[in-house]
């Protein structure tokens, strides 16, 4: 793959990926990241080492055979790169640009033990952007028709990642969408400045010319059921998607004041409901406008709330955490990026009431100063409140960013589905099937609230499942235990 000796490879200093001047970016919602040229990607290339045992490929949830793209990349065949990147992830423009790659893919890499690992994020958003650009679209190809067909409900990255599968299995599929707009969290949940919903479209028009067919505006559950779709419509299997949607909040005084939010409403009016091009759309959210905002939580949801809040003005945007920075289970990146952009943090801080004025209109957060105390049952150390430490926080909009539960409407309507004591979808780990013959499930409303990719992986394996299924008939139900039916 490459004349230089993997020692010099090793020396090649990491190409860094151009962003958006951090002012300038902190009022507007244009992408941050800016991508990387031709000459940069083969440059980053250069670095793999193209190990035998690769543990990019390894580490990564949807099974990417990251060695064989860079190696393309290398030569030249950005084209070829991306076949070859398409034949196991469906969406290459979308994990590139938010897959947290350092947790997976390069977490793996070896030059990661010693430095920095090769930039195979950044490559994979070259290459899929390339591709588009290009016009040249390299489809996969399609098995014959099977004469089966499959009901997907949700088109988040679950979804849509096993309905890429499932299409080029020669099966028939067709996915189901709640809302007006497809993409699941991928419009809803994520900003425009991380992901442009003209990239999202254009993964969703990628899979229709594959032949995936697509219907909004269909609640499963309320406007059609699974057992429905199954025997009135006639589908061979569901494949369940619906993600966790259902948002947590603190349960603590004061939640109930004009100016709190879930981070869920939150994102989905900026973002879905387009409030970040204001006047223009009417802004279907609080203004923000020279307010002092707070957002609670650490990870990538509460990150990308209090990013948004600051580009829509907020005179103090703030992030309320009640660990260290250490323990934070966002990206590091996103982190960088909200500080360059004015963002405060207030590290062992927790609210315990939010206070307001005497028309029910929020002015501040009564928070507590916190200590880490012994570990959890996650390993991570428990936070302790301080005696005496209450103080008073301004702030005029609350956003609560600290977790979503499962949206509960399918697991009411279909009462042969199991479900655990949180009332997520109990799914077999391997093939996601169900307790119910011919239903599958998987991403967050299987595991609860975690990342594009892991959704996404869980797609790949329920389509696995599903074509198995279809093939053969047979059914084994995953364990259920002590799971409610």
């Amino acid at each position: 793959m490459n004349q230089l000796p993997a020692k010099e490879r090793m020396k090649i200093p990491r190409v860094h990926m151009p962003e958006l001047d951090a002012a300038t970016r902190a009022r507007n919602f244009e992408e941050v990241n800016l991508g990387l040229s031709a000459e940069a990607a083969t440059g980053e290339s250069t670095r793999c080492i193209a190990c035998l045992k690769p543990g990019c490929q390894i580490d990564c949830p949807v099974g990417v055979k990251i060695k064989e793209v860079v190696a393309l990349i290398h030569t030249g065949e950005f084209l070829a790169a991306a076949a070859k990147l398409r034949e196991d992830n469906a969406l290459p423009a979308i994990t590139g640009r938010v897959c947290p790659q350092e947790k997976q893919c390069e977490g793996g890499c070896v030059l990661g033990k010693k430095g920095d690992a090769v930039a195979i994020g950044n490559l994979e958003r070259f290459i899929a952007d390339y591709e588009r650009e290009s016009g040249q679209l390299g489809l996969p190809a399609i098995a014959p028709a099977t004469g089966k067909s499959v009901a997907i409900v949700g088109s988040g990255p679950a979804g849509l990642s096993a309905a890429g599968d499932l299409i080029q299995k020669g099966h028939r599929v067709r996915v189901f969408e709640a809302l007006h707009e497809l993409g699941g969290v991928l419009v809803y949940g994520i900003p425009e400045f991380r992901l442009p919903k003209t990239i999202v479209k254009q993964e969703v028009e990628n899979l229709r010319r594959m032949g995936v067919e697509f219907e909004t505006n269909v609640v499963v559950g309320k406007s059609v059921t699974i057992d429905e779709l199954m025997r009135v419509e006639g589908y061979d299997a569901v494949f369940v998607a619906t993600g966790a949607g259902l948002p947590q909040f603190l349960d603590i005084p004061g939640e109930h004041l004009n100016g709190v939010y879930s981070s869920n409403e939150f994102l989905t009016r900026t973002n879905l409901m387009r409030a970040y091009r204001f006047p223009e759309f009417d802004e279907p959210v609080y203004d923000c406008r020279d307010r002092d905002v707070i957002v609670v939580g650490g990870g990538n949801t509460a990150m990308d709330a209090v990013r948004t809040a600051r580009r829509l003005g907020a005179k103090s945007a703030t992030l309320v955490y009640r660990r260290s920075e250490a323990e934070m289970p966002a990206r590091a990146e996103e982190v960088k990026h909200a500080r360059q952009e004015g963002v405060e943090f207030r590290m062992l801080t927790n609210p315990v009431e939010f206070v307001g004025d005497e028309k029910g209109w929020l002015t501040g957060a009564r928070c507590v100063r916190m200590e880490l105390g012994a570990p959890d049952a996650d390993g991570r150390r428990r936070p302790v409140a301080v005696a005496g430490s209450e103080f008073v926080l301004p702030a005029n909009v609350a956003i609560i960013g600290v977790g979503t539960t499962a949206n509960p409407l399918i697991q009411s309507t279909t009462p042969d589905l199991a479900t655990n004591k949180r009332n997520y979808i109990v799914a077999d780990p391997e093939s996601m099937r169900t307790s119910k013959r011919g239903v599958f499930a998987g991403g967050d409303i299987v595991t609860g609230g975690a990342t594009v990719i892991l959704a996404m992986g869980a797609g790949r394996k329920a389509a696995k499942g599903i074509d198995a299924y279809l093939r053969t008939g047979e059914w084994n139900a995953p364990e259920t235990g002590s799971a409610k039916v």
